[in-house]
């Protein structure tokens, strides 16, 4: 799901709790949800506190989140 679909989703109460568990504000959820850039550990906050709902590969699709995540990493025995 979207940010901007998610943040719209909550009600002012929902939201400001939801940045705050990111350690962010309000405004910066609000603006990383109408398409400004977001730092790896905001993404990786967002995808943690929607609980999977909201992923870092759709905030920031410009990282290798696939091989962060180990689902693109060859085997030891491919590397062998």
């Amino acid at each position: 799901m979207r940010l901007k679909n998610f943040y719209l989703s909550m009600t002012i109460e929902e939201r400001d709790a939801f940045a705050a568990r990111c350690g962010t504000t309000l405004g910066q959820i609000r603006n990383v949800a109408y398409g400004r850039y977001c730092g790896e550990a905001l993404a990786i906050s967002i995808e943690r506190e929607s609980h999977g709902v909201v992923r870092c590969e759709d905030l920031r699709p410009d990282v290798d989140w696939a091989y962060l995540r180990g689902t693109d990493c060859p085997t030891t025995k491919e590397a062998a």
